[in-house]
């Protein structure tokens, strides 16, 4: 059950990106181009997201448990170190140069797009590399216990 539900919540996420038109990369590009031809409606589409999410988190976590699911998987930490600021900074570089952000990343990729072609196995190796580096460093948290 948990399968079927997680397989609709994703198609209806890919058809939002595509409906919304986050799975074109020029559309995105043209977002990001404050100085030439910029395109504000993708504002109203994160905006409209933010909203939908705001109300959602706030309905959902009103419950005892999930309806799928024993539990609630929300983030244990709150403070701020440099994996926070560095990895939004990288994801908003490789946005910014290829258009694309995971998720319309995935979406266009199922559409054939050709650039998807490059960039999502880039993202791929990418997200494999962080995850090393991230495993290799060690965590600011665990050597502040020691003192």
């Amino acid at each position: 059950m948990s399968f079927l539900v997680n397989l609709a919540l994703g198609l209806l996420v890919g058809a939002g990106l595509v409906v919304s038109g986050m799975a074109d990369p020029a559309k995105v590009l043209n977002f990001l181009d404050l100085s030439g031809t910029w395109d504000p409606s993708l504002a109203f589409v994160m905006g409209g997201a933010v909203v939908v999410a705001f109300v959602g988190y706030r309905l959902v976590l009103r419950r005892e448990s999930p309806i799928v699911g024993t539990d609630f998987h929300l983030p244990a930490k709150s403070d701020i170190d440099a994996r926070v600021i560095a990895g939004p900074a990288i994801f908003g570089i490789g946005w910014g140069l290829g258009g694309f952000c995971p998720g319309p990343a995935l979406t266009a990729l199922g559409l054939g797009a050709v650039g998807t072609l490059a960039f999502a196995p880039a993202m791929l190796v990418g997200m494999g590399a962080a995850r090393f580096i991230g495993e290799t460093l060690p965590h600011p948290t665990a050597s502040q216990g020691s003192h």
